[in-house]
């Protein structure tokens, strides 16, 4: 029996029966009684660590990360181990890497440590089978999960995240409007946010009218280090005879692949050529001209996460869900 069972049988919130658990004031009488009766019913023992920020807190957070040598991660554990420092708390990070049961085992032990939320950066901690998130559910029963730019329907789990989906289609009209129909859409990752960025980009084009087509949607397999790589694969598709005067990209190292493309074929950048990267990251600054990049505001999402983790483990309501809107930052790239 966990208080995630209790919070299902009583009708009510997790954090509802942490401060029931703390002796809080803010509680209905009656939702007390209902949350007290099944505690005696079923001779729940609570562990004092699992109550939040109740008694014998240990002002420490896990933070779960795939890859810390990804730029995006590696700034976003900036942005919230320096939010959780000025609010007194430290921090465990785990690098997962991005197989399941490694995920789980990583979740598994910092829970043994005692902490008291975990944050999950990166939609890639959230799979398209239901299944596979169990863990995730598991963790949500012990201490507030916090995921970062992916959205997952769980009791205990807080999310902040980007509306991908809309800023990518947002940019890619952009490029369209501009008289530019043949884009390519070069992504990486299948994860919940590949998905909705890639998504975003088809309904650009099927609300203009224009069919899409597989050839123009191409997914680089390799690390997101290997910026020659996807230089090599932009130029084996290019070789292949598909034409595009427009790239648009779910992440800026697969922009700047493209361009050293470009470059390397003499392929003027923008008048033959419009190129978006994606996450605005120094790497839109490590090219000629410099890359034009949808900005997810990384940072906000970051401050924001804290900000719900912080109320989330005072016993506050705080909304399970906050979507930010990512904004195109236009460079040298386009010309629009």
């Amino acid at each position: 029996m966990t208080i995630y069972d209790i919070s299902k049988k009583a009708g009510v919130s997790i954090a509802t029966v942490s401060r029931v658990l703390n002796g809080s004031s803010n509680v209905k009488p009656r939702t007390r009684k209902k949350v007290m009766d099944i505690i005696e019913q079923y001779g729940y023992k609570p562990n004092a660590f699992a109550r939040g920020l109740g008694l014998n807190s240990m002002k420490t957070i896990g933070i779960l990360c795939a890859d810390a040598s990804d730029l995006y991660l590696a700034k976003a554990i900036y942005y919230i181990e320096q939010n959780l420092r000025e609010n007194g708390y430290n921090s465990v990070l785990c690098c997962t890497g991005y197989e399941i049961p490694s995920k789980q085992k990583s979740l598994n032990l910092l829970l043994s440590q005692h902490v008291d939320a975990v944050v999950m950066i990166g939609s890639n901690f959230i799979m398209n089978n239901p299944e596979d998130n169990q863990y995730v559910r598991d963790g949500a029963a012990t201490v507030p999960i916090m995921l970062l730019n992916a959205d997952f329907d769980c009791s205990n789990v807080y999310c902040t995240l980007c509306d991908d989906y809309k800023a990518t289609q947002d940019a890619t009209e952009q490029m369209i409007k501009s008289g530019i129909k043949d884009i390519l859409y070069l992504y990486n990752s299948n994860s919940y946010s590949g998905l909705k960025k890639l998504a975003g980009y088809q309904n650009a084009l099927l609300t203009n009218d224009i069919s899409l087509k597989k050839q123009l949607q191409q997914c680089f397999k390799g690390s997101h280090e290997d910026i020659d790589g996807v230089k090599n694969f932009v130029e084996a598709i290019y070789n292949k005879g598909i034409k595009f005067s427009g790239i648009v990209t779910s992440d800026d190292f697969l922009a700047v692949g493209a361009m050293n493309f470009a470059r390397s074929h003499h392929i003027k950048v923008p008048s033959e050529l419009q190129i978006i990267g994606y996450n605005n990251s120094i790497l839109s600054h490590c090219s000629e001209p410099e890359l034009s990049s949808i900005d997810n505001r990384l940072e906000d999402m970051c401050i924001q996460l804290v900000k719900t983790l912080i109320g989330t483990l005072s016993q506050n309501e705080m909304p399970q869900k906050t979507i930010f809107s990512g904004e195109l930052v236009k460079r040298g790239s386009t010309s629009f």
